[in-house]
């Protein structure tokens, strides 16, 4: 990027094959447009739609793809708005949500660590938010945004715990990863010990809640993410830039001009609490934040974190997981924490095994 004052709106000529610079008039603000980004993109949310459509037709009442489009629009079968609006729609909404919420954060976690494995979940932030909920839910009591709350804290002092321990004239990305999956154990034993005190009806909702559950989701639990995701995203993306020069590594970023340590906090907070409202919302699912951000990055061939492309294929991948762990087994439907969980396994033993054969010099980290 240039610095050279610009006196149109237009967009300029292309740049570094498909990709476009739109800078505005003040020459402050500019957005990369990469072509093939914005075509991964539409594609994943047209499979988005396609299987939220298909997810809500299912169930014990189905409907086919046309009566669901037509009871979104207002018509459809007698007594199907009920079912759509009401017991449907808010489960689609929040896998699609919380699948967005964890694939930015994931994308943020590995750009930071410039790790294909420093996603939340492995480095315990993920951890720190189910034992903050799993406190709030089992001793203190309370409904949704009493457990979200608890969540946004347990990550947050798990943040600044690991942060803190991992900074050592600045944090370098092994060290994090290393610190976190100390930190990600320590807190699973907390957890499993949490269990144990409480009883036995709490002990039995909380281990169906840790696995990662979409079920019985209501406006209730897509409200909170939603507001979060409405102020946290264009924080994100705010950050993006920041964000590709840290990604060059501390020294080149500090002498393009980046508060390095100053935005690292910045991006580690908004990841937490995307990490924690989606734990709030739907317990914490393993290996999406882990895999949607490096599928979509191999998918859009293109440089720097690229959130946008992760969010979209994290809720994606959430919202297949959810319907076909309905469909696989439809008399004992699995959670989606089971699917992913699965999935999720085989993609990390094909990461290590990748990581492990490149060469010394062009591993990660």
């Amino acid at each position: 990027m240039t610095t050279r004052p610009v006196t149109t709106p237009q967009p300029d000529d292309a740049v570094s094959g498909d990709s476009r610079i739109l800078r505005f008039q003040s020459g402050r603000y500019s957005v990369r447009l990469h072509v093939r980004t914005l075509i991964v993109c539409a594609v994943l949310g047209a499979i988005a739609l396609g299987v939220a459509i298909v997810s809500i037709g299912g169930g014990p009442y189905p409907l086919s793809p046309v009566e669901v489009v037509q009871t979104l629009l207002g018509g459809g079968p007698p007594g199907a708005e009920f079912i759509v609006r009401d017991l449907r729609i808010p489960r689609v909404l929040d896998a699609l949500l919380v699948g967005a919420a964890l694939g930015v954060s994931g994308a943020i976690f590995q750009s930071l660590t410039r790790n294909p494995l420093g996603s939340p979940d492995v480095i315990g932030f993920t951890q720190g938010a189910a034992a903050g909920a799993l406190v709030t839910f089992g001793i203190i009591g309370g409904g949704t945004f009493a457990v979200a709350f608890g969540a946004v804290v347990g990550g947050i002092v798990t943040a600044v715990l690991v942060y803190g321990l991992a900074f050592q004239g600045g944090s370098q990305g092994y060290r994090l990863i290393l610190v976190g999956i100390g930190f990600s154990a320590l807190l699973a034993s907390f957890t499993g010990f949490m269990i144990t005190r409480v009883s036995p009806g709490t002990a039995q909702a909380a281990r169906v809640w840790l696995v990662g559950n979409l079920e019985g989701r209501g406006w209730e639990h897509v409200a909170p993410v939603g507001l979060a995701l409405l102020i946290l995203i264009p924080c994100a993306a705010s950050l993006g830039g920041r964000l590709r020069m840290l990604e060059l590594g501390d020294d080149a970023a500090a002498a393009l001009g980046v508060r390095v340590e100053r935005s690292r906090l910045a991006l580690v907070g908004v990841a937490v609490l995307l990490t924690a409202v989606a734990v709030a919302s739907a317990g914490p699912i393993a290996f999406v934040a882990l895999a949607a951000p490096q599928v979509a990055r191999r998918l859009t061939r293109a440089t720097g974190p690229g959130l946008a492309a992760a969010g979209v294929m994290g809720a994606t991948m959430l919202a297949a997981s959810d319907l076909a762990g309905e469909r696989i087994f439809p008399s004992t439907p699995l959670p989606v924490g089971i699917v992913t969980g699965g999935v999720g396994g085989v993609y990390l033993a094909w990461l290590l095994f990748t990581e492990w054969r490149a060469p010394r010099g062009s591993r990660s980290g």
